[in-house]
């Protein structure tokens, strides 16, 4: 159980610090047009600012991320974080959370291009590689 809360807790450090610092330097880079990491801009329903509503997401995200590669051996451990970490949050964003914000699926289909898919995979990617690095740290291997 308690192996849970530090997925969680590495999961939205994760998101403050390789997910944002990798979006600050795509835009630093511009890579991506535009942006703002670390948004503080509040979002509904709570209005708490958008950054810490998305590091809430990843900890939830790390909570099942660790779940699955906790037993990995390795190098097996990092690229199953990186590989998860980049496929399950960016086909949730892009196919239901789009959908949940009122887009139809031809919107969606339509505003997909291999940049964004790419941008997102390689954002979600780090942060699946933060989680892992965060849990070694906080919850080593016996």
């Amino acid at each position: 159980m308690f192996a849970f809360i530090k997925a969680f807790v590495a999961g939205f450090v994760s998101t403050l610090t390789f997910h944002q610092g990798l979006l600050w330097i795509f835009i630093a880079a511009q890579i991506i047009p535009g942006g703002t990491p670390w948004n503080m801009a509040p979002v509904p329903p709570f209005d708490i600012p958008s950054v810490l509503s998305l590091a809430f997401w990843g900890g939830l995200w790390g909570m099942l991320l660790w779940l699955l590669i906790r037993r990995a051996l390795a190098a097996g451990y990092y690229v199953g974080a990186v590989i998860l970490g980049a496929i399950g949050p960016t086909l949730v964003y892009l196919f239901i959370v789009q959908w949940l914000k009122g887009q139809t699926m031809t919107e969606i289909f339509d505003g997909l291009s291999m940049a964004r898919v790419g941008v997102g995979l390689a954002l979600n990617g780090f942060w699946g590689l933060g989680v892992a690095v965060f849990m070694r740290v906080m919850h080593p291997p016996r």
